[in-house]
């Protein structure tokens, strides 16, 4: 744990061993902090957090942070940006960042996770459904199609006639486009028959292809299911948190038809039994 104090002298190079777990910095004014943080990441055995006022504080540390050590991996885990309980979801940009920061923090063995104070005291998917609802595809395996649709489908793809944005996918014959979370393109499948011949990342404006890939891991396309299981669990567990009758709800009654409405992300811990 690293602390801020204004009674206290910097601490600089001190390690948490050497101070019994805690090094206390004081005036660190700008981008000394940082500085501070990057220094002390670098050196550190393992993966730092580091838990900002706001969003805006987070997101001036990662940048600030890659100013100072650009070869230090960084994992932001960024704020949905919508007030609890509204109905509104969050962009599908920012569904992707946490979904990819989420995904790659069991293995991530050194740099900084930055995250707001108010994000952190969301809850998460549990890590065994993400790694369970993560798959890859490589070229030159066999893909049938229809069993594709479906599992994007159960992934939380939104079918379309072309591909927008994060979450997307269209189906044209034997080629398929997607556009999976935690990328920055997205990709091409080319099937002769059933088998995938090639696989390209492409241009989202021209929709022209550009870079040949070997494989491509596709993550879930948001941070909760909507299969059977899921809908009977959160029905169980409104029940339990909420007085009423839950048929009144909007909320409840989309989720029980399978649908994911506006701001169902606050309803979260619903989906899961831990």
């Amino acid at each position: 744990m690293i602390e801020s104090s204004s009674r206290l002298s910097p601490l600089l190079p001190a390690t948490p061993a050497a101070t019994g777990g805690i090094v206390q910095w004081s005036r660190l004014y700008g981008g000394a902090r940082a500085l501070a943080i990057a220094t002390t990441a670098a050196a550190w055995h393992g993966p730092l957090l580091v838990i900002a006022a706001d969003a805006a504080t987070a997101a001036r540390f990662e940048h600030e942070i890659g100013f100072f050590a650009p070869a230090l991996p960084r994992l932001n885990l960024p704020d949905w940006e919508t007030l609890p309980y509204d109905r509104f979801s969050p962009y599908q940009d920012i569904t992707s960042e946490r979904i990819a920061t989420l995904s790659a923090l069991p293995t991530f063995s050194h740099g900084v996770v930055i995250v707001s104070i108010q994000t952190a005291l969301h809850r998460v998917a549990p890590r065994t459904w993400l790694e369970g609802r993560a798959f890859r595809l490589r070229r030159g395996e066999k893909l049938d199609r229809d069993a594709f649709r479906r599992r994007l489908d159960a992934a939380g793809y939104r079918a379309q006639s072309q591909v927008a944005e994060h979450g997307d996918y269209a189906v044209r014959g034997a080629v398929i486009d997607v556009f999976p979370m935690g990328t920055d393109a997205p990709f091409r499948i080319d099937l002769f028959d059933d088998e995938i011949e090639t696989l390209r990342l492409f241009d989202l404006e021209s929709q022209r292809s550009t870079i040949t890939i070997a494989s491509v891991d596709v993550l879930p396309a948001r941070e909760f299911p909507l299969d059977e299981a899921a809908t009977r669990e959160f029905r169980r567990a409104w029940r339990v948190e909420f007085e009423g009758k839950p048929q009144d709800c909007p909320v409840y009654q989309d989720v029980g038809e399978g649908l994911a409405p506006a701001g169902i992300e606050y309803y979260l811990p619903l989906f899961f039994d831990q």
